[in-house]
């Protein structure tokens, strides 16, 4: 018998039929699943493979058209543990997003924060707020709450990259608004860099007109050439003997806002690693989501302990508290991001590192 719960009697019944009729629930029935000892996620760790993403979407480049009323031919990967919604975990949303040939995807705005990653191809332009900005293999885009967007693609060939947001956050709270824009984009322009990135992507320099600080960052795009030149350098220094990485063989950037050095948008951090081959990390349990999709290379991660093996493309979700670690068969390159800054914030984020690597 349970010494924690009133034991049964016609009294009792009679009371737990009022609280439902007044829409009330009684702690003592519950708390196990309110306040458990560590966090229980309902999400659970699972793998995308790349190899079935971008078939589907091709097909639906053939069969469903861009325009208003569906405004993006985007495919949400609906985690398997969450009833089916299109979320990849209860705070954040990724999709894959297919723009076809000469095709332009109408401007709107949203709420929600917004970023795009390019694991490959090249041709089409995200313009925010009025500013063309080019998207490349590689590249990591901006696209800030309540930034007017769209998408025009000025080749001859398809183009695919992922869409992260926090759609499930601002569902969950109700803070949601949107507007549509122009049914077209307002710039056409193909420039190689984007006005954003003229005025603000110079090392150690900051433009004296841009001195206010801003919510997110005024960088619409965050080049893969200075990405790959940083982790290059960060290993380079460590076989000179220099503590310049994250941990030994493991090279990593963090993407910022330079106007506060922090996150590049309030809820959604953002960063790029890189493992030697043969690496593998310690394993890991952190409060809050997070997602990886692989840049290149060949290796494993290993969730709640089973092994999944990885290659380019492949994304892959790791609910809160659940025990990760990666391996590297080869040069291993990762983009990851989360919802570190809105666990940070609230004072929830708790790492736990449970063993070193091998």
């Amino acid at each position: 018998m349970d010494m924690s719960q009133p034991e049964d009697s016609a009294e009792l019944r009679a009371l737990y039929q009022a609280f439902r009729q007044n829409h009330l629930n009684p702690l003592w029935t519950q708390i196990g699943d309110l306040m458990p000892v560590h966090p229980k996620p309902k999400a659970v760790a699972h793998v995308w493979k790349w190899a079935d993403l971008y078939p589907l979407a091709q097909q639906s480049g053939e069969l469903v058209p861009v325009g208003r009323g569906g405004e993006r031919r985007a495919i949400g990967l609906a985690n398997p543990g969450l009833g089916g919604e299109a979320y990849i975990s209860p705070t954040l949303w990724c999709a894959i997003q297919y723009l076809g040939a000469k095709e332009t995807a109408p401007e709107h705005r949203h709420a929600q924060n917004a970023f795009r990653f390019v694991v490959e191809g090249e041709g089409v332009w995200t313009v925010v707020n009025g500013d063309p900005v080019r998207m490349s293999r590689g590249d990591f885009l901006l696209t800030p709450g309540w930034n007017f967007h769209g998408h025009h693609n000025e080749t001859d060939q398809p183009m695919a990259w992922i869409d992260g947001l926090d759609i499930p956050f601002s569902y969950q709270n109700d803070v949601g608004f949107f507007e549509y824009g122009s049914d077209r984009v307002t710039d056409y322009a193909t420039p190689e860099f984007s006005r954003g990135e003229r005025l603000w992507c110079h090392p150690g320099l900051r433009p004296l007109s841009g001195l206010e600080n801003s919510v997110s960052s005024p960088i619409g795009a965050y080049r893969w050439d200075y990405t790959d030149r940083a982790l290059t350098e960060q290993l380079l220094l460590e076989e000179e003997g220099q503590p310049a990485t994250y941990a030994q063989g493991h090279a990593a950037i963090r993407y910022v806002n330079p106007t506060t050095g922090g996150d590049v948008m309030p809820t959604i951090r953002a960063e790029f690693h890189r493992l030697r081959a043969g690496v593998e990390t310690a394993t890991r349990r952190e409060v809050g989501s997070t997602v990886f999709q692989v840049f290149e290379g060949h290796g494993a991660v290993v969730m709640n302990g089973e092994r999944k093996t990885l290659e380019k493309g492949d994304i892959f979700v790791i609910p809160s508290w659940v025990p990760w670690a990666l391996e590297a068969e080869t040069q291993f390159d990762l983009f990851r991001f989360s919802d570190a800054p809105i666990m940070e914030r609230l004072n929830f984020a708790r790492t736990l590192i449970e063993d070193t690597a091998a």
